[in-house]
């Protein structure tokens, strides 16, 4: 068995435990995105927001004066007024100004399904890695990286989801918002998915069995792991 095994399995882990951590951030936050409308009037206040998975908060910002090529509301980081209500909240004629309710619902629960999938997924593997650190559990390497690999790819497909509701969002002529941009939330999405799909193939490769080092050394002759 390679020495040195050990301790990249344990660097990888810790790099993955980064990527989970970053995963965790993005789903329980709500800064994916932030929406502003356009702004005429820098001597009124608007109405700036951002939401994530789960809740979209607005803020009532007093408008200050801008750039030519800057026109919307913010940036979302001014003081102000805040409200926050959840997804679930959003019923026609109470919410229509600020979504389109159905599109909107139907995406948010698309995103945020995928992305209870990548925490499950995530937590399955580091159940396992943990189990692995035990004598004669090797095994549990190859399916902890699977596992891992594919909490990456969920949390990317939820971040497109994501991505196609704001730009449909934006598109539509009914909506009050005219710019949006992407903030931390969504950057830690982003992360999480190269940490956990990148070292969750690097965690894989660890775990497979030495190849043969010479050309005369068949499988049968490699050395055994214990």
């Amino acid at each position: 068995m390679d020495e040195t095994k050990p301790l990249k399995v344990r660097l990888t882990f810790c790099v993955l435990l980064v990527g989970v951590s970053l995963l965790f951030a993005a789903v329980v936050t709500d800064h994916w995105a932030v929406l502003s409308p356009r702004v005429e009037d820098f001597n009124a206040t608007c109405e700036a927001a951002h939401f994530g998975l789960w809740r979209l908060c607005t803020k009532r910002i007093h408008v200050q004066k801008q750039s030519a090529k800057e026109t919307g509301c913010g940036p979302i980081s001014l003081p102000g007024a805040h409200n926050c209500s959840y997804f679930k909240h959003f019923t026609p004629g109470l919410s229509s100004e600020i979504f389109e309710v159905t599109t909107q619902k139907e995406y948010s629960i698309s995103a945020a399904a995928i992305a209870i999938f990548s925490v499950g997924f995530a937590i399955i593997g580091t159940i396992c890695v943990l189990f692995s650190f035990q004598k004669k559990r090797d095994y549990l390497l190859k399916p902890a990286s699977m596992f891992y690999t594919f909490a990456g790819l969920c949390i990317i497909i939820s971040v497109e989801v994501m991505r196609q509701s704001v730009k449909r969002m934006i598109d539509s002529k009914d909506t009050v918002w005219m710019e949006y941009s992407y903030s931390w939330s969504f950057a830690c999405a982003c992360s999480a998915f190269v940490l956990l799909f990148v070292f969750g193939i690097v965690l894989l490769l660890i775990a497979l069995p030495r190849f043969p080092q010479n050309p005369w050394e068949t499988c049968m002759d490699a050395e055994p792991e214990h």
